[in-house]
């Protein structure tokens, strides 16, 4: 058997439940089976269910994948400010950890709202903050970023351009999500390299599983590329370790 995987950015899409059209969009099902079909042979025992701009703010397919999916598996939402403190609470006892702010493609609390709640529900529950967001963007918000407990920032920013204040945020704590490899406009691999090399704790993976609007869809030998990158250790790390820690797994 591969060694185990925490995935630490999947979504899981299911037809019983309301979607939102995005920008025209609307995404094909994905549902908990079709998940672990193409994620249990890759070894992923556990994973972070991320809440897409298609789904605003209902946690009623989170909390139904996140009771099928079981143990080692968390949630990462999309909530209102006006979110009452019985209502978090509920969803903490579910097993949502995250709190997603979709900067790119909307669908979540803007980005007026994030400091707020943000330190709200880190000060409650202990949750962290989850940036869907270009990283072109990111100079504007490090100051910002930086005064809050708990980050990560998906799909290892997107651009190149914006590399620069990738780094300075992962030497300062911040995690990088190492998913949707077919999203960014860059080589993976370098990118990876230095990342790991500014906080060895910053990268965790993600399949990105199903790729929705991406460029290229997740492929197994996303694993590989990965592990290629970062040696033996480095990969273990952003593989496992690091995410289970930050989603407060072990």
């Amino acid at each position: 058997m591969a060694s185990p995987i925490f995935d630490a950015h999947c979504h899981i899409i299911d037809p019983n439940y309301p979607l939102i059209a995005n920008q025209g969009f609307l995404p094909d099902a994905f549902t908990v089976d079709d998940y672990r079909a193409q994620a249990g042979p890759l070894g992923m025992v556990g994973g972070a269910v991320v809440s897409g701009s298609f789904q605003g703010f209902d946690q009623r397919y989170l909390l139904a994948a996140l009771q099928r999916l079981g143990p080692g598996f968390v949630g990462v939402t999309q909530l209102p400010e006006d979110v009452s403190d019985a209502q978090l609470l509920a969803l903490d006892a579910a097993g949502v950890r995250a709190l997603r702010f979709n900067l790119k493609r909307g669908g979540s609390a803007p980005l007026e709202q994030l400091e707020a709640m943000a330190l709200r529900v880190h000060a409650n529950l202990g949750w962290h903050v989850e940036l869907y967001v270009d990283a072109r963007e990111l100079p504007d918000l490090e100051t910002r970023l930086l005064r809050l407990p708990a980050v990560s920032i998906d799909h290892l920013g997107l651009s190149h351009a914006g590399l620069p204040s990738v780094l300075r945020l992962a030497e300062q704590g911040v995690r990088i999500k190492a998913c949707g490899f077919g999203r960014v406009d860059f080589a993976v691999a370098p990118v990876l390299q230095h990342i790991h090399r500014a906080n060895p704790h910053a990268l965790m993976f993600g399949s990105d599983l199903p790729s929705t609007r991406a460029p290229r869809a997740f492929e197994a030998g996303d694993i590989a590329l990965l592990a290629d990158a970062l040696g033996e250790d480095g990969a273990r790390m952003a593989l496992w370790d690091n995410a289970r820690r930050f989603y407060r797994l072990g």
